[in-house]
């Protein structure tokens, strides 16, 4: 064989080891962890390849598409949507998905993720349009089951399970804002005031409970102090009159002891009328005569004292003019005259 004849062998050779090369690498698919191939033959789907390593039969076989088994997360934009009440609000939605099946993610449906963006706006739409402003601002939970039961719904057939829909924000227009502020505001300020009036409420309703247990102390001290003192008193007046009669004074002795006391009794302003009993009267006359026997034994000279018998009072008792008392205008009812006794001889 000539030498032209080996080279054409050599590069034969070459050429379809290169190519048994190339055919055994196409034919070798490492496909990594949560992912999957969907192979086709002849352009027809054949199978979906899992993790690890897979073969394929060269040239026959093809990959058509890599599809991530990951849950993804997709923010959508903000949307307009009209409320019950033609309110228009800006909602900002979160969706969360995970492909199950990647073969029909692949040949149901041309693009999933924009199936799935469009299908979240509309269901948003119809469900937060049944509802009044209000009412969304305060059902976000219930506005998130709805949206995620229509979407399972509808994305069952795509081979994509929606697990979370989320809703970040619900944005009212701005006067719409400014008037639920100062609705917030007033409603903040009377709370204040009832919080305060109720403060106030309870102080006084304490301040008097206190008040009230303090005047009955002072009172249940006051009526005991009185009767411990009036307890007293009696007891000092029962020793007294037993002393007294204990002692059995004469006339001349009580007569006396009247004298002095005459001073006390008429200190008082509003005493007029003293009332001497009428046994005091002989006492009197006793000691007056005592005092007149006593004046006649000093001086030699005669004494005649003159007595006026006054007419006895009812009750044992005679009146002696002493101060002056106020008389009422009207006509008094009618007393015995008072009597006055004097004798000749100043008794002193």
């Amino acid at each position: 064989m000539s030498d032209a004849g080996q080279v054409v062998l050599w590069l034969f050779l070459a050429v379809v080891g290169l190519f048994v090369v190339v055919t055994m690498a196409k034919s070798i698919r490492i496909v990594p962890q949560q992912q999957a191939y969907i192979v086709e033959r002849l352009g027809r789907y054949r199978k979906t390849l899992g993790a690890g390593l897979n073969f394929l039969v060269p040239v026959i076989d093809s990959v058509r598409a890599k599809v991530d088994l990951r849950e993804r997360v997709v923010s959508f934009p903000p949307q307009p949507v009209i409320t019950s009440d033609n309110l228009v609000v800006s909602i900002d939605t979160v969706l969360y998905y995970q492909v199950t099946n990647p073969a029909d993610a692949t040949y149901n449906i041309e693009n999933y993720l924009q199936g799935v963006e469009q299908l979240t706006v509309t269901t948003l739409r119809n469900v937060v349009g049944s509802l009044d402003l209000e009412k969304a601002l305060t059902s976000r939970d219930e506005i998130n089951r709805a949206l995620r039961v229509v979407l399972d719904e509808a994305t069952g057939k795509w081979g994509i399970k929606v697990t979370r829909v989320e809703i970040k924000a619900i944005e009212p227009p701005p006067s719409i804002r400014d008037s639920m502020e100062k609705q917030m505001r007033a409603e903040r300020d009377r709370r204040a005031a009832i919080l305060t009036a109720e403060g106030v409420k309870q102080s006084q309703i304490l301040n008097a409970e206190g008040e009230q247990q303090a005047a009955i102390l002072r009172a249940q001290g006051s009526r005991q102090a009185r009767v411990l003192e009036a307890e007293g008193q009696a007891k000092a007046i029962k020793e007294v009159f037993d002393a007294i009669h204990a002692a059995n004074p004469d006339e001349k002795l009580l007569a006396y002891q009247y004298l002095q006391t005459l001073p006390q009794i008429a200190a008082g302003p509003a005493n007029k009328i003293w009332m001497i009993p009428a046994e005091l009267t002989r006492a009197l006359d006793s000691f007056s005569g005592a005092m007149s026997g006593l004046g006649l034994g000093g001086g030699g000279e005669k004494a005649a004292p003159a007595k006026a018998e006054a007419p006895p009072v009812e009750g044992g008792e005679r009146a002696i003019e002493a101060h002056a008392l106020p008389v009422p205008q009207e006509a008094p009812e009618p007393v015995p005259a008072p009597v006055e006794r004097r004798a000749e001889g100043d008794v002193r």
